[in-house]
């Protein structure tokens, strides 16, 4: 039960995630850019208290991927609604961890390649012209690229001995990599969008992502995956109560199929009798 409550506590806060960045840079609280420098600065000294100040060895590559993800992130909220996009987001990831682990020679079940299949099926139906989803091709082109970040980053830190060291590690060097990223942006913003990024980096992401640490030895690889489909289910919920969204017809059944397809990709392979 406890781990129950603790997960449902976590998708809340990476759902959250969407919902933050859409309530400040949506609503020009703050620039996309200035946003993404003060989520990972308030990420970066969150998780770094938690780490007790001893961050694991910095490295520049999953650096570069987590500074990927956070600005495309940020810069698809100009326009994308909070649930459109962790859909796009979620869809993006999967896909680009199943090219991964075919590129590194994995053993891809048959199941898998069907569930991606349909994934990116219903992506490209959510992205099509017509079902008034997508107001523009740039925010969910920016969106795809938050999702090749974080779907690399999330390759690259499977072997990590001490995850939440090495998080700590990565958030801090990607201060400097969004920094320079920013340079050529405006860096603005009113009190409230600077409240929302520090909620953002240091609540939802940096204790989202220790909570998650926690969590996951007790749910298992699997069904760590499937929960996660909970995200952009609660993104779309929380947009349409808290940001006035609503979905249309055509984005709500694109985004069933893209559910129902990573629901069956990350799904685990059946057991075969006598085996």
């Amino acid at each position: 039960m406890r781990i129950a409550a603790l997960t449902a506590l976590v998708m809340l806060a990476f759902a959250a995630n969407s919902l933050l960045n859409r309530a400040a840079v949506g609503s020009g609280a703050i620039t996309p850019m200035a946003f993404a420098l003060v989520r990972v600065i308030a990420g970066a000294l969150m998780l770094a208290l938690l780490a007790r100040a001893r961050p694991g060895r910095c490295n520049l590559i999953p650096a570069l991927w987590l500074s990927l993800y956070l600005v495309g992130f940020s810069l698809a909220y100009l326009a994308l609604d909070a649930g459109v996009g962790a859909l796009i987001l979620f869809a993006g990831v999967q896909a680009t961890m199943l090219a991964g682990a075919m590129i590194r020679g994995e053993t891809v079940p048959p199941h898998r390649l069907v569930g991606g299949g349909a994934a990116m099926a219903g992506l490209a139906a959510l992205l099509w012209p017509g079902t008034g989803a997508v107001p523009a091709l740039a925010p969910a082109l920016w969106m795809a690229a938050a999702a090749l970040g974080w779907g690399l980053y999330s390759l690259a830190g499977r072997g990590a001995a001490a995850p939440l060291r090495a998080t700590a590690a990565n958030f801090a060097l990607a201060v400097p990599m969004v920094a320079l990223a920013a340079l050529p942006f405006g860096l603005e913003g009113t009190v409230r969008g600077i409240a929302l990024a520090v909620l953002a980096g240091g609540v939802t992401s940096g204790l989202g992502y220790a909570l998650w640490y926690a969590v996951m030895p007790g749910l298992g690889a699997a069904r760590a995956a499937v929960v996660q489909l909970t995200v952009p289910v609660i993104a779309v919920a929380g947009g349409a109560l808290v940001l006035g969204e609503t979905p249309s017809l055509g984005a709500a059944l694109a985004g069933g199929a893209v559910l129902a397809g990573v629901a069956l990709a990350v799904w685990p392979a059946p057991v075969r009798a006598g085996s």
